[in-house]
């Protein structure tokens, strides 16, 4: 019987009466359950795609040379005495690329020495102390530990990724592995039980689990891959169906999280890990089930199919919120999407994942882990598909307050305009109500940094003692010395579209943890007759004894050329010039140079941002000032 307190969602209300009974009698065996061909399939691995495989195959070479990657105990332990969560991590994720072409190549050429190379990989895994990243384990906490304990493993995005790997290679070469290398399966087995199935089942304290409310992209993404290793990996079918019921549940707590406009309050980068990842683990259900339980329930779960071309700005540009990239790294799992896109009947979305396929270039990179490219290189439709990128005129999402306007449907050229109201509660959160993001031909002028590597302090108590976080580096007021505030209570109000969706028009007093702010009233429009933007800043503010400086700020990519009441700026890539020009022209404006030093800010930007401070304190406590962006026209 389904317990009473089951949580019902999208997913339960599109298959009433789902419990583990029902799902023991529909789904599939655990050697047909996932959606990929075995390597006994040899009419799909013999002629595997060439592109992909010429790209493996060389760097796979290259691996056999040098020894595996080796996660140090004190690189864990780094995390806990300095911060630095890098160095561990980027060693695992060497080795699991390493470990993904392996199991490939082990799959096209059925050669000993590339099985051996797969099942050095995996006892390697299954020898490793924690699949957990340093950064979620509670060793220290719980136990007084900076290295992991492995008698209480923590189940996090790192043990779940693992697990679902391990059961990837199992169903691809476990018969294989029956014959060659017998116990390498039975050890997968055992492991994956103790360090994931086992903790999952019986502990309900996970945070993401969504239990309180708050489910976020790692309810989707550990759910999913707890999915994928229990459909593979557990014989018994009462606890199979247990464990299957549980990650349906933790999946539609995440579904039931989307607002109906499929928005992503972290933004792009983390679409990618959250929402993606759903879609991923309900399309391996639907054939898990052999299309009993099928489809894509949920309106907001079909939208959010969307959510990544509406947010493009051109090119390899997005609009970045939160801890998100405005030029992500190359290789997202674009045959997901593509596949999400199919399955709802999304044109615009399926062409523009389409849009990113290179019929040269490899169909996915291994850096996206085992799974993600048995998919991709067994996705006939994805390895023929084309497509260009609808880039639509007009995007809003109410559920966040996001705005992206553009001239014209269907062309990056000119200005495109992006506005964000919100709040400063968000998953990931940056203070950054009241933000405007303007691009040129697809590139950003006007810029939100993103996020640098991440370290202990990015997720601690001085999270917004770092630059990127604060809103004094984001395109918005500082109001008499102070920024703005984090947590949910410090939001927009009165937030409204104007302009037939080329504008926005919002209240950003509340953002700010002052009581001497009436109104900041921010209207950001594209003004597509003129092909300019233009942002107007009304505010009213409590008389003042001592006037601390207000000022209105504007974060650069590109050179800039400051004169009186004027900003020019090379923008990047040889995008064009835009010029900044403000009124009243007597307000002084300066500039500040930030440069770079975190690889990953460096990646998107170069080697600096600049920050154009415009000092509108002698306006007085009453005042307007305009910022108009217009193209210049060489």
């Amino acid at each position: 019987m389904p317990s009473t307190d089951r949580f019902t969602g999208p997913l339960a209300a599109a298959w009433p009466g789902l419990d583990a009974a029902k799902l023991a009698g529909i789904l599939l065996p655990p050697e047909r359950s996932l959606p990929v061909p075995t390597a006994l399939e040899r009419d799909v691995w013999a002629d595997a795609h060439a592109p992909t495989l010429r790209v493996l195959r060389a760097r796979a070479e290259a691996d056999r040379s040098q020894p595996w990657p080796q996660p140090l105990a004190h690189q864990y332990a780094r995390y806990f005495r300095d911060g630095d969560r890098d160095t561990y991590e980027q060693l695992l994720w060497a080795r699991q690329r390493r470990f993904t072409r392996a199991a490939v190549l082990a799959a096209v050429t059925l050669d000993p020495a590339w099985l051996d190379e797969a099942i050095d990989g995996a006892m390697l895994l299954c020898e490793q102390s924690t699949w957990c990243w340093p950064a979620h384990d509670d060793t220290r906490t719980a136990h007084g530990a900076v290295v992991p304990t492995v008698t209480d493993p923590y189940l996090d995005l790192g043990a779940g990724h693992v697990a679902a790997e391990l059961a990837w290679l199992d169903h691809l070469l476990g018969e294989q592995f029956d014959g060659y290398a017998p116990g390498v399966r039975a050890r997968i087995r055992h492991e994956v039980d103790v360090r994931v199935l086992t903790p999952f089942e019986r502990r309900r304290d996970w945070h993401w689990l969504g239990l309180d409310g708050n489910a976020h992209n790692w309810t989707a993404w550990i759910h999913g891959n707890v999915l994928v290793a229990a459909l593979r990996l557990v014989e018994h079918p009462g606890r199979r169906a247990r464990l299957v019921d549980l990650a349906v549940e933790g999946l539609d707590r995440y579904v039931a999280s989307l607002p109906a406009d499929g928005a992503i309050d972290e933004g792009y980068s983390y679409w990618w890990n959250g929402a993606c990842r759903a879609l991923e683990a309900l399309d391996v259900l639907t054939h898990a089930t052999d299309g009993v339980l099928g489809g894509v329930p949920g309106e907001a779960l079909r939208a959010t199919v969307a959510f990544p071309h509406r947010v493009h700005l051109g090119g390899p540009w997005y609009l970045n919120l939160a801890d998100g990239w405005a030029r992500p790294p190359s290789g997202d799992p674009w045959h997901a999407l593509h596949r999400a896109a199919r399955r709802v009947g999304d044109a615009d979305a399926a062409a523009h994942a389409a849009a990113q396929r290179d019929p040269d270039a490899p169909l996915a990179d291994e850096h996206l882990g085992l799974g993600r490219m048995l998919r991709a290189l067994t996705d006939p439709d994805w390895a023929t598909a084309s497509g260009t990128s609808p880039l639509p005129r007009d995007v809003w999402f109410g559920s966040t307050e996001v705005l992206v306007a553009r001239v014209a449907d269907g062309d990056a050229a000119g200005l495109t305009l992006a506005v964000k109201g919100g709040h400063n509660g968000e998953h990931h959160n940056h203070n950054d109500v009241g933000s405007v993001v303007v691009a040129l031909g697809g590139v950003p002028v006007l810029v939100d940094a993103g996020r640098p590597t991440y370290t202990a302090r990015t997720f601690g108590p001085d999270r917004y003692g770092i630059w990127t976080m604060r809103s004094d580096w984001h395109n918005v007021p500082g109001i008499r010395g102070t920024t703005q505030a984090p947590g949910r209570r410090f939001a927009a109000r009165d937030v409204a579209v104007i302009d037939d969706g080329a504008g926005l028009t919002l209240d950003l007093a509340a953002a700010y943890p002052l009581t001497d702010v009436g109104t900041w009233r921010r209207t950001a429009r594209l003004d597509r007759a003129r092909g300019c933007v233009v942002v107007t800043d009304v505010w009213e503010l409590a008389p003042a004894t001592v006037e601390e400086p207000t000022t209105l700020r504007w974060l650069i990519a590109g050179e800039v050329r400051l004169h009186e009441g004027r900003a020019e700026v090379t923008a990047l890539e040889g995008a064009g010039r835009v010029a900044l020009i403000w009124e009243p022209a007597s307000a002084p404006g300066t500039v500040t140079v930030r440069v770079l030093d975190d690889p990953m800010l460096v990646d998107v930007w170069g080697d600096r941002l600049t920050r154009l401070e415009i000092d509108v304190t002698s306006i007085g406590a009453v005042g307007t000032l305009t910022l108009t962006v217009e193209v210049i026209h060489e």
